[in-house]
């Protein structure tokens, strides 16, 4: 029995519903030595800026009972280099390249996405909303609706690409930002981000983090991270790929269930490079298991 693994989103055609998370693999050359990009269903970049930013100082990555803390501070080589230097090897890849943008004000969202959606290689926009405002002070776009609400359509405005908006976990309702990001014209939303935390040495009693606090990532925040998927998907007809502490093929399985079109490998990608292939053939297995013809089949299928 075939199982068809394919899956859509906005204009996206996927082979399968596996994908790089954006941060875990820079920018695709180190993990492309131990797997074969072009199995999975995309790659993710690492977040792209208008200007190079040098990031956090060091510390910036601490393990935490598990998962781990990274507080990079969004580190890259800006727009410029990035089309430069990076693109060359990314055209290659023969994956799907989804790019991650970052920015500091909603004109940088705009101005970023502007020079990239003339790369063709490049199919799809992931936003990464979860950046200080400096013209608010410093507040998070991702904890204000309104402001998620100002980029996606900024963004909308200046690429026929796929959008995708990255919801930040740490609100009270992900539900409201989902809906705002789908009627400002987002074609999906990844959920979740980091969440915020911190971890102390006990004997200096100094934040292990130079940033104080991080984002947590791994195994520890999947339980969060499915319970911002299910709440997505029981509210707002729009679709999700889920991304949280995912290490291995029965956690996608499990945010498929709960909702997720697509799912996103991120700390596992440090602990094991070959995860992606892994899961995409454990996918396949259950759902030859299961007498499923399709991905499709599975998704939002939860019973309550």
């Amino acid at each position: 029995m075939s199982v068809d693994l394919s899956i859509e989103i906005g204009k996206l055609s996927l082979k399968n519903p596996v994908m790089l998370a954006s941060g875990t693999v820079g920018y695709g050359n180190e993990i492309s030595e131990f797997m074969d990009l072009s199995k999975i269903g995309a790659i993710v970049t690492k977040s792209v800026s208008l200007k190079p930013r040098k990031g956090n100082p060091p510390q910036r990555i601490v393990e935490t009972p598990s998962g781990m803390l990274n507080a990079i501070g969004l580190a890259n080589v800006g727009v410029e280099e990035f089309v430069k230097s990076k693109i060359p090897f990314l055209e290659k890849v023969n994956s799907t390249l989804i790019c991650n943008i970052a920015a500091s004000t909603i004109e940088e969202y705009v101005e970023c996405t502007r020079i990239l959606h003339s790369e063709e290689c490049i199919k799809g926009f992931e936003i990464n909303v979860s950046c200080p405002n400096v013209k608010e002070g410093g507040l998070v776009f991702g904890n204000d609706s309104s402001a998620v609400g100002r980029i996606t359509e900024k963004v909308r405005a200046v690429t026929d690409k796929t959008v995708i908006i990255k919801l930040s976990p740490n609100t009270a309702s992900i539900t409201e930002f989902a809906k705002v990001a789908k009627q400002e014209g987002a074609d999906a939303v990844s959920a979740i981000n980091t969440m915020v935390g911190t971890s102390f040495d006990i004997y200096s009693r100094k934040p292990k983090i130079k940033n104080i606090t991080g984002g947590l990532s791994g195994p520890a925040i999947k339980p969060v991270a499915l319970a911002k998927v299910l709440e997505i998907s029981r509210n707002v007809d729009i679709p999700i790929i889920g991304i949280g502490g995912i290490m291995n093929w029965k956690d996608a399985v499990e945010f498929t269930i709960c909702g997720a079109t697509g799912i996103q490998l991120g700390t596992v990608n440090f602990i094991n490079p070959f995860a992606a292939l892994e899961v995409i053939e454990g996918m396949e297995r259950y759902l030859k298991e299961m007498k499923l013809g399709s991905i499709e089949e599975l998704v939002g299928t939860y019973q309550l």
